[in-house]
């Protein structure tokens, strides 16, 4: 079977000879029985790329031919979201009976909603540790301690130790490698070779000491390589899908306001000396705002812009083709398909400037406070005393996941948060507002934020009071349909606490989600008539 599949393109990638001879196809694997109910499954992948295509979707193909549906379930492991569209067929063919610690994908937060996969988000940056530890899986057979029964990983190239060269993404496979009592890798040739891009290192117990040599945010600490134990490797699968990404969400004229916002505070952060002239390394999230914060960059007056962030998008090549940015530092690059065209055509020109780590150093809560970052993320909403939720709709629908932002928003030096001031719905052209007396689910406290940002305005609330902070919100934030009802809320509270000698922080607590129950009702809208 292995000659039969040995073109030049695998021997080309695979130059451990002793793995060309576990040269396969997944139906083979799968005929033989290995995949089981119940099995915990790790894969590699974030956001998008350098995730297993031809496993996933072998396996979903065998489960539909077979009218397994509901019958052939696993618990996934993967450092973030993966495919969309391969996440919902297996959320569709009931294979997901458990997923951490980050998902995306219509028919599977659907299903998670309702209980029908169980699903437990984590911050990026601690899931892999986590995972090495055995929060989740660790279970003891014989006298060995198992965490995931197998790792279906794919790689660009694996080096005569044996050691996988990852693509597009890091994220928590070097964990997840670790953890794994079988290994799947699946060589994708029709990629380029990435070897050189990775800066890879290990995941140990504490105290470890190994994220105190990065003291520069193009600091390199590790291997170019995911150490890998051949003997746990079962298959080796030539893969030629190339990573299914969408377009850059468009950027429009709310984005570019709060983007000029941004910039504008910036400039004002150079001019107070709080902020050097190239300023500090930046973290942005995803998006069309985040596109629009750099691709303004691109355009700005700094030159010499570092990155230390999760995910590198498409306005970041603008940035690296006008010269203004020195070096960036991620955990993935999630480029729309033009982006990545162009990616690869400035690759002589960016392989140097760009290092891609695995999410526990990227998201490193102890490096992001001695780099001094700047954050940059969108919550669903935030309040009046500067608290955002960023995971759950009306404090009960998860979205996504807590992802990578406390680990950013709480570390950072300076923390902005950013959102359009409302959210249309198909009732209420002007929208849902993003600024609530009060968030329905609290991911981030008023102690991790600094700056608060609409098309509306920017609310800078470093000193102020809950009170200070509350009036400068509405105000400089809310939209204005939205702000006298805040203002009411606001002065209402403020004092009937006042009579109760408790408004350092006045609330209503029987009326502050009246304008999520609103929403809720068949009105769906959070214009209220009155408190």
């Amino acid at each position: 079977m292995a000659s039969r599949l040995l073109t030049e393109g695998i021997k080309s990638r695979v130059r451990r000879p002793s793995l060309l001879s576990k040269l396969t196809t997944i139906n083979d694997v799968i005929e033989s029985g290995f995949f089981k109910d119940g099995m915990r499954m790790g894969w590699s992948g974030f956001t998008g790329v350098g995730y297993p295509k031809i496993t996933p979707n072998a396996l979903a193909d065998y489960v539909e031919k077979n009218n397994l549906q509901g019958k052939l379930k696993f618990d996934l492991y993967v450092g973030a979201s993966t495919s969309a569209e391969v996440e919902d067929r297996w959320a569709k063919n009931g294979m997901i009976a458990r997923r951490y610690p980050y998902q995306l994908g219509r028919v599977l937060r659907n299903e998670i909603n309702k209980n029908h996969i169980k699903f437990a988000d984590k911050h990026l940056s601690e899931f892999p540790l986590d995972l090495l530890s055995g929060y989740y899986t660790l279970e003891k057979k014989g006298n060995v301690m198992e965490k995931l029964d197998v790792a279906i990983v794919e790689a660009t190239a694996i080096t005569e130790r044996g050691n996988i060269i990852p693509g597009a993404s890091v994220g928590a496979t070097p964990e997840i490698v670790q953890s794994a009592s079988k290994i799947i890798i699946e060589v994708n040739t029709e990629l380029p070779n990435f070897e050189g891009l990775h800066d890879i290192t290990l995941g140990k117990f504490a105290p470890y000491k190994f994220p105190n040599l990065i003291q520069r945010v193009d600091d390199r600490i590790g291997t170019t390589y995911i150490p890998c134990d051949s003997e746990k490797v079962i298959a080796v699968i030539e893969s030629k899908i190339p990573d299914h990404t969408s377009d850059s969400e468009p950027q429009d004229d709310t984005s570019h306001k709060i983007a000029n916002l941004i910039l504008e505070l910036f400039e004002h952060e150079v001019t107070m000396g709080r902020l050097p002239p190239q300023l500090l390394p930046l973290q942005s999230g995803v998006g069309n705002i985040a596109n629009a914060i750099i691709g303004g960059l691109a355009d700005g007056p700094f030159t010499d812009v570092e990155v230390w962030t999760e995910v590198i998008q498409d306005t970041f090549l603008d940035f690296w083709e006008h010269h203004k940015l020195a070096f960036a530092s991620a955990t993935s690059v999630g480029f729309s398909p033009a982006g990545f065209k162009r990616f690869y055509e400035m690759w002589n020109e960016l392989k140097d400037r760009l290092v891609l780590r695995g999410q526990s150093v990227s998201n490193s809560p102890e490096i992001i406070r001695r780099l001094g970052v700047i954050a940059m993320n969108t919550p669903i909403e935030f309040d009046i005393y500067s608290h955002a939720n960023s995971t759950h709709v009306c404090g009960t629908k998860m979205l996504n996941g807590i992802g990578g932002s406390a680990d950013f928003l709480r570390n950072s030096k300076l923390s902005i948060i950013h959102t359009p001031s409302t959210r249309p719905t198909k009732k209420d052209p002007i929208g849902i507002s993003c600024v609530v007396p009060m968030c329905s689910h609290i991911d981030h406290t008023e102690h991790d934020l600094d700056i608060l940002v609409t098309e509306q305005g920017l609310a800078d609330v470093r000193g102020l009071s809950p009170i200070e902070r509350a009036h400068l919100i509405i105000n400089k934030c809310a939209h204005p349909e939205y702000r006298p009802i805040l203002n009411d809320y606001l002065n209402i509270a403020e004092k009937e606490c006042m009579n109760i000698g408790a408004a350092h922080e006045p609330h209503m607590l029987d009326k502050v989600f009246k304008m999520h129950s609103n929403v809720l009702s068949e009105k769906n809208t959070m214009r209220i008539d009155s408190w």
